[in-house]
């Protein structure tokens, strides 16, 4: 990987030889940074259409090992449709006594913990967290702002399609040897999810690329030449 405009050229005073750090040894590490992966259930699609969630997974992950894991069923106030149950095994029974999304937020905030230190990560991550944002802006609750790691776009950065038919969680768990199998419930999910997680940066590892900076400028990259 090159960072050659991410590196700054530094004079030894004592033999004049240049050195150019790249920029792992300038940004975070990430086997030192704290990933709280984060899958959702929902009773549908889109909260424009008035679908809210029903079920909230999430573990946190530091140098490859789970630190702490969430979970939590959520009443959504509305029935479930049937093809929700039928996907997810979630009815609306099972939801009666569970909390309300408005009364889970703050100590799921809690666990997800700052956003100066700890990165978010979801796989199709803009369904996830807006969702959560959308519940946030609801109960005027305001949303941390989190870097955000979507590990379909990692994937679709590192992976090609002779790895991968194609980028859905079912099919890199299966390629990445996930101990948990996806099964649209959210913690076995958010749990296939690290996995898939720790396969990619080790992919990442081959290329030098170790640290948050590094992923970032690396998918900005391939974001850019895709659209060239």
């Amino acid at each position: 990987m090159s960072v050659n405009s991410f590196t700054l050229c530094i004079v030894n005073s004592d033999d004049e030889t240049a050195w150019q750090p790249s920029i792992g040894d300038l940004g975070r590490p990430l086997s030192e940074t704290v990933f709280v992966v984060v899958d959702l259930e929902t009773s549908g699609g889109s909260t424009l259409a008035g679908a809210g969630i029903t079920e909230i997974g999430a573990v946190k992950v530091c140098g490859g090992k789970v630190i702490g894991e969430f979970q939590s069923l959520v009443n959504p106030g509305t029935p479930i449709p049937d093809y929700i149950t039928d996907l997810t095994g979630i009815s609306f029974a099972m939801l009666q006594g569970s909390p309300s999304i408005e009364s889970i937020l703050p100590t799921f905030f809690e666990f997800l913990g700052s956003p100066r230190t700890n990165i978010l990560v979801a796989h199709n991550a803009s369904f996830d967290i807006g969702f959560l944002r959308a519940a946030a802006s609801q109960h005027i609750y305001k949303w941390p702002r989190f870097k955000v790691f979507d590990t379909v776009a990692l994937a679709r950065a590192i992976l090609s399609k002779d790895d991968v038919p194609d980028c859905k969680l079912s099919t890199l768990s299966t390629f990445f040897g996930a101990a948990t199998s996806p099964n649209h419930r959210a913690l076995d999910d958010a749990r296939a999810t690290v996995d898939v997680l720790h396969g990619i940066f080790e992919r990442f590892g081959s290329l030098d690329i170790k640290t948050v900076e590094d992923v970032m400028a690396f998918t900005n990259r391939i974001s850019r030449r895709g659209l060239s």
